[in-house]
């Protein structure tokens, strides 16, 4: 990472683009997702305007060139599913082992805060075969690192490559957990203080 300019910013539908282009390697040729097709870049501007109409959507730049990306987004549609949220993280093939991954999961847990959601949820692809040449026990081992720690597994739920694969569900409580929470901030009601002060890896 020495001498490497890493930069947070919040991403804009203008990133389809370039955001499509991190992305596609994993539907392509991993297990992380379980899309088959590569979205175009109209329908990856779209997901990133509905994210941005109630969570954060962080980019990552290294040395002004997009490197990964990072979002939360509303684990279930009901309403007591308003202080949980589900995260996802996509970096790019070349920039692996910077450390961007952590700090862009760091954006996320500010931004949860401030909006007063109390657990954050990952959804992780998982095959018992520790020698699949589709998927590694690297989201895992990165969410542990972080303090995720494995609450559901679902086994044989998803099918990709001529295979089965699992899904391991991983959490995170923010803080303390409170007696009662306070109303959840969609992300609009955030000041542009707020938000640099989430955005701030410093």
């Amino acid at each position: 990472m020495k001498n490497r300019n890493i930069t947070l910013r919040m991403a804009v539908p203008d990133d389809a683009k370039a955001l499509v282009a991190v992305y596609a390697p994993y539907v392509l040729h991993t297990a992380v997702t379980y899309e088959y097709e590569v979205p175009s870049a109209d329908e990856f501007r779209q997901r990133i305007a509905h994210t941005l109409e109630n969570y954060p959507y962080v980019v990552a730049e290294v040395d002004g060139e997009i490197a990964g990306y990072a979002y939360t987004g509303r684990l279930g549609v009901r309403a007591a599913f308003a202080w949980a949220a589900e995260t996802s993280i996509y970096l790019r093939e070349d920039c692996h082992g910077l450390g961007i991954g952590t700090m862009l999961y760091e954006a996320l847990e500010r931004f949860s805060a401030a909006q007063h959601i109390v657990t954050l949820h990952s959804a992780i692809a998982w095959s018992d075969d520790v020698d699949d040449p589709w998927l590694t026990r690297g989201s895992p081992a990165f969410h542990r690192h972080l303090g995720f720690t494995e609450t559901a597994h679902f086994r044989h739920c998803g099918y990709k490559f001529d295979r089965w694969y699992d899904l391991l569900w991983m959490e995170k409580t923010l803080g303390t957990l409170p007696e009662k929470p306070k109303p959840f901030r969609p992300l609009p009601a955030l000041t542009k203080e707020e938000c640099s002060a989430c955005l701030d890896r410093k």
